[in-house]
């Protein structure tokens, strides 16, 4: 899949989100599976992650294959595709199209450690060719 067709077809909600985060990091999984992830920072009713996973099967976020009593689902779309365009509806919708002002107020409402900070600025630093 294209990423410009991403931009088209793909507008998760923020549950469809959380499972695919779930997908993503474990891999294809059961409903069990996921729902049991989910419950891990709320509660969540195994039918209502069944009814998402559904929703999503027909949405195309997610693909699901039987396997013996159980269905497994695994995510039809790529993580860093579906990132970039929540990141561009966030940039364009909250933040008027400004990555400085997006990135000054990630840094600014975040515990961001020494670490993660020099990791950012080797990034820039590459960005602009290593100059300083």
């Amino acid at each position: 899949m294209h990423y410009f067709m991403l931009k088209k077809y793909i507008k998760p909600t923020e549950s469809e989100l959380e499972i695919l985060q779930v997908i993503w990091n474990k891999g294809p999984s059961s409903v069990r599976e996921i729902n049991d992830e989910l419950n891990k920072n709320r509660e969540t009713g195994y039918t209502t992650t069944l009814k998402l996973l559904q929703i999503m099967t027909d949405k195309s976020l997610v693909t699901r294959i039987k396997d013996g009593r159980n269905h497994i689902y695994s995510a039809a779309v790529e993580q860093n595709a579906a990132q970039q365009q929540m990141l561009d509806k966030l940039l364009m919708g909250v933040f008027g199209g400004s990555a400085k002002r997006l990135v000054m107020e990630a840094l600014g409402n975040h515990n961001t450690s020494n670490e993660e900070l020099e990791e950012i600025k080797k990034y820039i630093d590459g960005l602009k060719g290593g100059e300083s």
